[in-house]
């Protein structure tokens, strides 16, 4: 079985302190060249991301793709503009209803490239409340005093 090639543009830190991700998805996504260029280069920023449902399709919004400063066309896009989603019918529906059901969230949390196509991986996610975050931070700086012990000796 042939390994996968996967290089990562850009990742949505932000997202796992703020929400409880509860399932991941990968989705296609639908690009024009110069923000395929841009993204080959890393220039990319998810960090106010989200996905909304019209008409029965699944849109990025809010991921800033910034312009590609050598294409000579589609110059004067917004680098902030809906981008649609590549998702199977069941799993759009599926998804959906989760998010109008249970007040979930669908945030993307990483962006890279899988055997040269563009992918996004989306969780689901649920919002974390403010002693939440605290309680993440907490650990976090635990687990860093730790690590420091351990290097220290």
């Amino acid at each position: 079985m042939a390994k996968d090639h996967v290089k990562i543009v850009a990742r949505n830190r932000k997202a796992r302190f703020a929400y409880h991700i509860e399932d991941t998805l990968e989705a296609g996504l639908v690009l024009l060249g110069p923000e395929v260029k841009s993204l080959r280069e890393g220039r990319a920023n998810l960090a106010d991301g989200y996905v909304v449902f019209k008409r029965g399709e699944a849109w990025l919004q809010n991921v800033h793709i910034s312009p590609y400063p050598f294409a000579a066309h589609h110059q004067h896009l917004d680098p902030l503009r809906p981008r649609k989603l590549l998702l199977h019918r069941r799993e759009i529906d599926r998804l959906a209803g989760k998010v109008q059901e249970r007040g979930l969230s669908l945030v993307p949390l990483s962006l890279y490239f899988r055997d040269g196509k563009a992918k996004v991986e989306l969780g689901l996610a649920r919002g974390k409340k403010r002693y939440d975050k605290r309680e993440t931070l907490k650990r976090r700086t635990e687990e860093r005093e730790i690590r420091r012990r351990y290097k220290i000796r």
